[in-house]
């Protein structure tokens, strides 16, 4: 079945249509939510991918989960590059490792670099090359329209930002490790892969299944209680 194709709907009139979701049983709700609970508190960053294949259809479905995220006035300011082609990710590692060598030598400053140590990571970043695919996400700050002119789009990063969270979500409960990568500054993505103006790198996340030898920093995530304020 063909997708719908989407339009810009600049002062179009609210059409509002009919939404009558099915409603679980409260014990239905209390299963799903423990079990999405229970999943996703094994989901870890992972640096080191195995360079087995993985199913290109299961990162397009994870892609287009990311794609139903909430945005500023329904704009939808994101496009997901997928690049698997080695030579396009050994170039794209090479511009990384570049920026991340000046960062790492002095650039981010001792009080972050400090924040990092815990974690293992330094300048050389395999992960672009071993993971079979690398999804560069773009936020675009404003709609190209075909003659050229432009729109504001609203509230992009925190759209982006959901639609990220959305991302790795799907992943991991499709079974896939991911990483999120920001070499800083980013522009050379945009460069690699002929992105328009109006689009401006996000985030790099390689996509694979983690290596036989993977280790994670050995960390512990906040309880319940020191992330929750109950207001009743």
């Amino acid at each position: 079945m063909r997708e719908p194709h989407w339009t810009p709907n600049y002062g179009d009139p609210f059409e509002p249509v009919p939404y009558r979701p099915v409603r679980p049983s409260a014990d239905e709700s209390l299963t799903t939510a423990a079990e999405l609970r229970r999943r996703m508190d094994t989901r870890r960053t992972v640096r080191a991918f195995s360079t087995d294949p993985v199913p290109e259809q299961v990162v397009l479905d994870a892609i287009a989960v990311a794609a139903t995220a909430p945005s500023g006035a329904h704009q939808q300011p994101w496009t997901f590059v997928l690049v698997g082609d080695p030579g396009i990710k050994q170039r794209i590692r090479e511009a990384a490792e570049e920026e991340e060598r000046v960062s790492y030598e002095g650039r981010l400053g001792e009080e972050w670099l400090s924040a990092l140590r815990p974690l293992g990571t330094d300048a050389v970043k395999t992960h672009l090359t071993d993971a079979p695919y690398l999804i560069v996400v773009f936020q675009q700050r404003f709609y190209l329209d075909e003659e050229g002119g432009t729109h504001k789009h609203y509230y992009v990063d925190e759209s982006v930002g959901i639609a990220v969270g959305m991302l790795l979500t799907a992943l991991h409960l499709s079974g896939l490790a991911a990483l999120t990568h920001t070499p800083s500054p980013m522009r050379f993505l945009g460069e690699l892969l002929g992105r328009p103006r109006n689009e401006k790198a996000f985030a790099v996340i390689p996509v694979g299944y983690p290596a036989p030898d993977c280790v994670v920093p050995n960390l512990v995530r906040k309880s319940l209680d020191q992330v929750l304020v109950r207001v009743t």
